[in-house]
C-alpha cells in the first residue's frame, strides 16, 4: 500500500484541489423539507452499478418527498473528486453523496493524503444494498473457465489486464484481492468508470473486469462478455451457469459490496430523519425490489440499513480495509 500511496499523493492532492470548495454558510431551514431539488453525488461515470443504485434509489426517494432527485456524476480519482465535493456541500439535505465500500471505507488506506474524513465529514443516511461482484473477461479472450483464466495468468505474468474504476473503486479492490490471495500478476487499467471500462471489455481492449451483479448481469446475458465467477455463498438464479469463487477453488474470496448515502457532516437531524424515511420508503418500493431481484442485489434487512446502522458499518469496514490492505505489502 505505501508503494500505491506514494504513486497517488500528487496526482489526488492536484485533482482535488480543484475540486473541493469550501462549505458555505449555513442559510436558514425552510419550514418543510424539501422544498427544492436534491442532488445526489455518484462518484463514477454514467454506465455502472453505482451510478444505477443511485438511480434507482432516488427515483423512489422522489415519490416520497415530492420533490426531483437529480444524479450528478463526478468521476475521477477513485470517487475521491466527488465525494470531496459532497463532504464539502452546504449541510442542508439537499446535497448528498452516494457511496460504497471503496469510496466510504478503503479509500482511508489507500490515499494516505485524503481530503474529508467518512466518519467526521459526513452523516450516515442508510445503506440501500449488499451486492456480490462478478468475475467477467471479454468474449475474445477465449477464457471459458475461471480456472482457465488463473492458468494463463500463471504462465504469463503481467499480461492479463483488468478494467477498473482506479483506485478506492470497487471494481479495483476486487481485482487487486484477487492477484494477492493468488499470488499473480496482471495491470489494473484505471477509467472514469464502469462503464467506460465495459466498453473496452467488449471490445477486447480489456482481458476482464470484476464488478458488482447490476453491471454483470445484463452483460453476461446479452452476451457481451463471459462471467466466470461470482463472490455470493451459491450461485444465484440470474447466472445459474456462473460457479461461486468457493465452487472455482478460492473460496477466502469474500467481497460484498455495500452502497449507501451519506449527506455533509452537520446536517439538521430532523432532515436526517426524513431522508432516511426517505431512503426506508425506496427499499420498500416494489418497482425496486423487483429490480433488485433481477439484478441479484439484496435489500439491507432493517436492522441494518438505518443510520445508526450505518454509522456502525462503515466505521467497521474502515477498520477492516486498513488491514486487509496493509495486509497486501
Amino acid at each position: 500500500m505505501r508503494k500505491i500511496q506514494a504513486l497517488l499523493k500528487g496526482s489526488v492532492t492536484g485533482a482535488i484541489g480543484l475540486a473541493m470548495t469550501a462549505a458555505g454558510p449555513m442559510t436558514a431551514m425552510a419550514q418543510e423539507f424539501p422544498d427544492q431539488p436534491i442532488t445526489i453525488i455518484v462518484g463514477a461515470a454514467p454506465g455502472g452499478a453505482t451510478d444505477l443504485l443511485a438511480r434507482l434509489v432516488g427515483r423512489e426517494m422522489s415519490e416520497y418527498l415530492g420533490a426531483n432527485v437529480v444524479i450528478e456524476n463526478v468521476p475521477g480519482a477513485g470517487a475521491t473528486i466527488g465525494m470531496t465535493r459532497g463532504a464539502t456541500a452546504e449541510p442542508d439535505g439537499y446535497t448528498l453523496s452516494f457511496g460504497n465500500m471503496g469510496h466510504l471505507a478503503a479509500n482511508v488506506a489507500i490515499y494516505n493524503d485524503l481530503p474529508f474524513d467518512p466518519i467526521e465529514d459526513f452523516e450516515p443516511i442508510g445503506n440501500v444494498a449488499n451486492v456480490p461482484m462478478v468475475l467477467t473477461v471479454s468474449n475474445q479472450s477465449g477464457f471459458e473457465t475461471f480456472e482457465a483464466f488463473l492458468a494463463y495468468m500463471e504462465e504469463n505474468p503481467g499480461l492479463a489486464n483488468f478494467g477498473t474504476s482506479g483506485p478506492g473503486s470497487t471494481g479495483w479492490l476486487a481485482p487487486s484481492l484477487l492477484l494477492s490471495l493468488a499470488g499473480l500478476e496482471a495491470e489494473l487499467v484505471t477509467y472514469q468508470g464502469a462503464g467506460p471500462a465495459l466498453n473496452d471489455l467488449f471490445a477486447g481492449v480489456m482481458d476482464a473486469q470484476i464488478d458488482q451483479t447490476a453491471t454483470m448481469i445484463p452483460v453476461h446475458k446479452e452476451g457481451q462478455a463471459k462471467a466466470l465467477a461470482i463472490t455470493s455463498e451459491e450461485r444465484i438464479e440470474q447466472l445459474p451457469d456462473v460457479p461461486t469463487f468457493a465452487e472455482a477453488g478460492m473460496p477466502e474470496f469474500d467481497m460484498v459490496v455495500w452502497n449507501g448515502l451519506v449527506a455533509p457532516a452537520g446536517t439538521p437531524d430532523d432532515v436526517l430523519v426524513r431522508l432516511e424515511e426517505a431512503v426506508n420508503h425506496a427499499l420498500e418500493s416494489k418497482a425496486l425490489n423487483e429490480r433488485y431481484v433481477e439484478l441479484a442485489m439484496q435489500v439491507p434487512p432493517p436492522e441494518e440499513r438505518g443510520r445508526d446502522a450505518f454509522g456502525a458499518l462503515i466505521q467497521s469496514e474502515v477498520e477492516r480495509w486498513l488491514s486487509v490492505l496493509t495486509d497486501l505489502d
